[in-house]
């Protein structure tokens, strides 16, 4: 992304939306996918995950994530969350937490409660992930860059070059609609 003319929209999806019950941290399901699929890409990748002891529910965080986007901090409230649960194993399921770690980011701690324990967010939540389901968003993560959707993994030269591909392509669509109503002396 660094030097491009791009904008990331963080949109909510919750594997385990309820009432599908939550999957129980020391589940053999869990274990294996943790110890041959999630840690050793993190390692190849360089990125610190370190095993989450908790599997909460994570509607409220994501409701808080409505919040924050609200306040113009949705990367930060994101980057705060992921860390927080992935590299320092915390309950994204309490309130507690998450209004401590609201706070962390330069949300008001009391507005950030409020909106959170007063569920103001429910409903915009709800239709994200009705969004979600529309798109047939069945992974995370999932990117939308034009008109190709891509779920899970890709390698960042590849997602660069889909990304390069793109920009290129609205910019010959911008110069093209530009050159069709260009007008000269003798009329359009």
């Amino acid at each position: 992304m660094a030097g491009k003319d791009i904008e990331v929209e963080w949109k909510p999806f919750e594997l385990r939306p309820e009432p599908v019950p939550p999957i129980d941290p020391d589940s053999d399901y869990i274990q294996n996918a943790w110890k041959h699929s999630v840690k050793p890409l993190s390692e190849k990748l360089g990125v610190e995950m370190n095993f989450p002891p908790v599997q909460p529910r994570t509607h409220l965080a994501f409701e808080g994530f409505q919040f924050a986007k609200g306040k113009d901090k949705a990367n930060e409230y994101n980057h705060r969350m992921l860390k927080a649960f992935f590299v320092e194993g915390k309950d994204l399921g309490n309130v507690d937490v998450l209004v401590e770690l609201a706070k962390e980011v330069g949300l008001d701690s009391e507005e950030f409660r409020e909106a959170i324990e007063s569920r103001k967010y429910k409903d915009v939540h709800k239709a994200a992930l009705n969004e979600a389901a529309e798109q047939d968003i069945r992974a995370v993560p999932t990117f939308f860059i034009g008109d190709r959707k891509l779920q899970g993994l890709y390698p960042a030269d590849r997602l660069t070059q889909i990304i390069d591909s793109e920009i290129e392509k609205q910019q010959k669509a911008e110069n093209t609609t530009e050159e069709g109503l260009s007008c000269d002396i003798n009329g359009c």
